[in-house]
């Protein structure tokens, strides 16, 4: 790497990683990380995120939506905006950087920007969007949805586990639900949207790279299976003769397990599963489980969903069980774009590392920005490939190298290399 005879940043890699590890104070509990989509400690973080905002030379804003709105003007009015930025809640026990690495690291950028008095020739929005996560609500990306113009109005009237509606969630944070139709961009207007996250997989450790460029995200699909058998003694019942809806679902499982691994880029998860009646000396009557199922190829996975679907009607139908599908949710694979991928493979050439492409496996709100404009990611290596975890980690050097490489992706940025 040639990082050594670089000019210092304003914000060097570890006063970036200091910056998301205060934020990570911010939490429902002092033992572990959990921020909510406007929960109190995510309304702190959003007023700690416009503090770093304002100093970095930016004017800063809660939108409608409850996401934190940070702007650095172009050099000349008119120009068009690029926008960055990424999530600041989290899931439950978290770690620090999912997300939030992704907005702390533009800010750091454009403090640079801002120390140098330098304007670039297209403006730049960081944003810190308030619901990626999905814990809190059911429902996910309303912050991206909200920018992109393509949230479902009817959200408003969700509730949460205490019976709190989105839109009274929304007034008590400060924001103003009637005002969300008007913070939709006009695409006309808008650039691209390039969002920095860390990996939340071991390939860039696994190559010794800091960084690398993300090709699409995997679109995915959730499926509740609900098995019906007949309980009975776990002691007079013949093993013949038994309609064991646990052992059904074990079947099953594995036929899952096995689709996931003879496909290079299919995954398949089986995260949660209840039996019932649920006593040591009794046969399981019922069962329901999930299943995720992602592919970098929508066609793929909607092959891998018909082909289980098949499979687990013909084990259940053996068995002599009911059997009932529900999908839960479903997201369309998302390609990056060619030109953006381009310019952050030479701004990490430019930095002496070599460029390494990769899908995301895991959902961002890239995905919701799609439908705006042109999109692109970069992924930062985390410790272990570990996420979703309080064991987390990045270091202060990958910071470091990810700034110097998002910074040289903007300055070298010519507006006019994009289109739509």
């Amino acid at each position: 790497m040639t990082l050594a005879a670089e000019k210092p940043l304003t914000l060097s890699g570890h006063e970036i990683k200091a910056l998301v590890d205060t934020w990570a104070r911010f939490s429902e509990a002092p033992d572990k990380l959990t921020r909510v989509f406007l929960s109190p400690e995510h309304k702190a973080c959003a007023t700690a995120v416009i503090d770093a905002m304002e100093a970095a030379g930016m004017t800063a804003r809660i939108d409608a939506i409850g996401n934190v709105v940070g702007r650095y003007e172009a050099a000349q009015p008119g120009a068009k905006t690029l926008i960055t930025g990424s999530h600041i809640d989290t899931v439950r026990d978290a770690g620090a950087y999912d997300g939030n690495l992704g907005v702390a690291l533009p800010i750091a950028c454009i403090a640079d920007l801002h120390a140098r008095g330098k304007r670039l020739p297209f403006a730049v929005e960081v944003i810190a969007f308030g619901d990626e996560e999905g814990v809190r609500f059911p429902t996910t990306l309303s912050g991206s949805r909200t920018v992109a113009g393509s949230v479902d109005p009817a959200i408003l009237a969700l509730q949460d586990s205490e019976g709190t509606t989105l839109e009274e969630a929304l007034r008590h944070f400060g924001c103003e639900p009637a005002e969300i139709a008007a913070e939709a961009r006009d695409p006309k207007d808008i650039l691209a949207f390039v969002e920095l996250h860390i990996e939340q997989g071991p390939v860039l450790e696994s190559e010794g790279l800091p960084v690398g460029v993300v090709t699409a995200i995997n679109g995915a699909s959730r499926f509740a299976i609900t098995l019906g058998g007949m309980a009975g003694h776990a002691g007079t019942v013949p093993m013949g003769l038994r309609q064991d809806a646990l052992a059904g679902a074990a079947a099953m499982i594995l036929a899952i397990e096995a689709r996931g691994q003879g496909e290079d880029g299919l995954v398949a998860t089986v995260g949660r599963i209840e039996a019932a009646p649920g006593a040591i000396n009794v046969i399981p009557g019922a069962v329901t489980f999930t299943l995720d199922i992602r592919a970098p190829a929508d066609e793929q996975r909607d092959r891998a969903v018909a082909a289980l679907k098949a499979e687990m009607t013909t084990i259940a139908e053996r068995r002599g069980l009911d059997f009932a599908v529900e999908c839960l949710y479903t997201e369309a694979a998302v390609a990056c774009d060619p030109a953006l991928m381009a310019e952050l493979d030479q701004a990490i050439l430019r930095q002496g590392i070599s460029p390494l492409r990769l899908p995301s496996g895991a959902g961002h709100d890239a995905m919701a920005l799609a439908s705006l404009c042109p999109i692109a990611m970069i992924f930062l290596r985390c410790g272990g490939g570990i996420s979703h975890n309080p064991l987390e980690s990045i270091t202060g050097e990958d910071a470091e190298v990810g700034a110097r490489v998002f910074l040289d992706f903007l300055e070298h940025l010519d507006p006019g290399s994009l289109t739509r």
